[in-house]
């Protein structure tokens, strides 16, 4: 199952790429950058090219560093020779590339989604203030091969806080919008890039409208050490002139699908290999799939899942974590844990629809942390996963929500708590029957590709 649910994925971000490809065949004209006065090309900067392209043209763009903050507002391909060649170098600037589908707009409109069929692929973005890549009320964005490292330059890591960010930014003063960040855009594509070295690795985010149905595969996240190396957080909404903030819009029906996460959120305030956060009233994170990921070395869990406020009012539900290797991550203090935990939930307004199925964790001291507020209907539910951390805890239950920890292999034969194998710690936690020998497909998907 697991395997072809990766195949269908694969699948589809093909045919997304051969969508974007189809559109930019069609496209009026294909215009090049070249620094080089003898290359024949018209432009020697990208923002030249940019602002003389019109809908549907090909920006083809020669090896070479170029000191831009490139604004995109028209659905153009840009495209590098790249990463290893084609450098924009955005030191002293706001962001490498702006895609930009509000335009300037002195009053915004929410989930106005206008901008499509953007694509952006073979480039190395470094050294912005804020994000590298920045895609802003967008739909049809295919972000491929590109390195976004060294990232996050105004964050001011004393006091959390990032001078000069937008004020459509709401919640982004620890970490300037990480590397890659994807604001209300939907049916999009980010997918075999690398994120190192910023604040934090990919952000999806709602501040403008929601976020949704967007594929994140195949990308590195590593040594982002403030924040994860994938987050999807649902955010106060950003002030509209004239018009009272409505509620928060929605990160939702996104798949997080084999990636890799190491090594990020290793310095305060942290982070984990994937979070899914819906922290305060209103916000909403739910629907979304974090699948075939391996994530390993991460300050919090490798993958952390939280609200914070006693509200009905937050939506972070039937979120999926499945087919995932989990490894050698930090402790949750928010849970709280104290030791290495592989999955951590904190639901302090009670989390409905989680299933945690078909992860192989390992090396943590905590295989899978829940503290869940008790509500109808609010079960965890922890199926055919491999719980073999350290021969340690299995699933620790630490807060009055029930935990259906059923049908998972504890490392042993004979069960929860026997000899040699995970055990139980808490209340409310069910675990009869339990498997007999490891689940073989569990994790598999990334784990060959490491030796932890």
């Amino acid at each position: 199952m697991q395997r072809q649910l990766a195949s269908s994925l694969r699948s589809l971000i093909f045919a997304a790429s051969g969508l974007a490809a189809g559109a930019t065949a069609a496209s009026a004209a294909t215009l090049c950058v070249n620094p080089n006065p003898r290359s024949g090309c018209a432009y020697k900067t990208i923002g030249a090219a940019v602002s003389a392209a019109k809908a549907g043209d090909t920006i083809n763009v020669a090896p070479g560093r170029y000191a831009e903050d490139v604004h995109i507002t028209q659905p153009v391909a840009l495209i590098g020779a790249g990463a290893r060649s084609t450098v924009i170098n955005a030191k002293g600037l706001a962001n490498g590339i702006f895609i930009d589908g509000i335009n300037g707009a002195a009053k915004i409109t929410p989930g106005s989604n206008t901008l499509t069929n953007v694509t952006v692929s073979g480039f190395t973005v470094q050294n912005a203030n804020f994000e590298g890549i920045l895609a802003l009320n967008a739909a049809n964005v295919t972000l491929w091969g590109n390195l976004v490292t060294g990232n996050d330059r105004a964050l001011q890591v004393a006091n959390s806080t990032c001078p000069g960010l937008p004020d459509f930014e709401t919640s982004e003063g620890d970490d300037c919008g990480e590397g890659i960040h994807l604001i209300a855009v939907d049916h999009s594509t980010v997918v075999n890039n690398t994120a190192q070295n910023n604040a934090g690795g990919i952000l999806l985010s709602d501040e403008t409208g929601p976020t949704n149905a967007n594929v994140v595969q195949q990308n590195e996240a590593r040594d982002n050490v403030f924040d994860c190396g994938i987050t999807l957080a649902s955010h106060p909404p950003a002030p509209i002139a004239g018009s009272p903030s409505p509620a928060p819009f929605g990160v939702y029906d996104n798949t997080i699908a084999d990636n890799e996460a190491t090594a990020n959120g290793t310095e305060p305030p942290g982070g984990a290999g994937v979070g899914l956060y819906a922290p305060g009233p209103h916000n909403a994170t739910y629907g979304n799939v974090v699948v075939g990921n391996r994530l390993t070395n991460n300050g919090l869990p490798g993958v952390a899942i939280h609200n914070h406020a006693p509200t009905h009012n937050i939506i972070l539900s039937d979120n999926v974590v499945t087919g995932n290797y989990i490894a050698g991550n930090g402790p949750d203090s928010d849970v709280p844990t104290t030791v290495p935990t592989g999955i951590s939930l904190l639901g302090t307004t009670a989390v409905s629809g989680t299933l945690i199925t078909l992860n192989q964790i390992e090396k943590e001291s905590i295989d899978i942390a829940i503290n869940n507020a008790a509500a109808q209907g609010a079960v965890v539910v922890a199926h055919l996963n491999n719980l073999v951390g350290r021969n340690a805890v299995g699933v620790d239950n630490l807060g009055a929500g029930p935990v259906d920890a059923t049908e998972n292999w504890w490392g042993c034969a004979t069960g929860p708590g026997a000899r040699g194998c995970s055990s139980v710690k808490g209340a409310n936690v069910t675990t009869t029957p339990f498997l007999t020998r490891p689940v073989q497909s569990a994790g598999t998907a990334l784990r060959a590709a490491g030796t932890d």
